[in-house]
């Protein structure tokens, strides 16, 4: 298990750890993140990026940053799983793309762009993956009306042959 403090004499104490239901959770700032992946991967055995995923902030109690990103990390020959979050904010939420490290990260990254707007900085072909090209809205953003905002209307209607 690779220990805090061997993480902490490399990225500084910034990085945090803690464990929710089990699941081990390090969080880092966002300028030290691509390292710090890079070397877990390197160093440490996660060769694997399980899945990734965002959280939007928006009204949390006690929240200080608007999004999180997490990566779920996994040493595929010693079975050890490690979560690695960091936070974004408005007016640029932009991170660096993992995509150099797991070629898996392609379509997470996209489809975190598309749902809440953060933008992976190196990523080869960052475009929408789940809404049409020309939606300007984020919809997992929390301040991103439930009903939507009329654009429903826009959307061109697939029909299948033979219907």
């Amino acid at each position: 298990m690779v220990e805090l403090s061997v993480l902490q004499q490399r990225f500084g104490t910034e990085l945090v750890e803690s464990t929710f239901r089990d699941n081990r959770r390090i969080d880092v700032p966002a300028e030290k993140l691509f390292d710090l992946l890079s070397c877990l991967k390197s160093d440490h055995g996660f060769n694997t990026l399980i899945d990734m995923t965002a959280v939007d902030y928006l009204e949390y109690e006690g929240a200080t940053d608007r999004f999180g990103v997490v990566y779920m990390l996994l040493d595929v020959f010693g079975g050890e799983r490690l979560i690695v979050r960091t936070a974004v904010n408005l007016p640029d939420p932009t991170l660096p793309s993992v995509y150099s490290l797991w070629r898996g990260a392609d379509w997470m990254e996209r489809e975190v762009f598309d749902m809440f707007g953060i933008v992976f900085d190196g990523h080869p072909d960052l475009r929408r993956i789940l809404m049409p090209e020309e939606f300007a809205a984020f919809p997992l953003r929390k301040d991103y009306p439930l009903k939507g905002r009329g654009e429903r209307h826009n959307f061109p209607v697939i029909t299948r042959a033979g219907s």
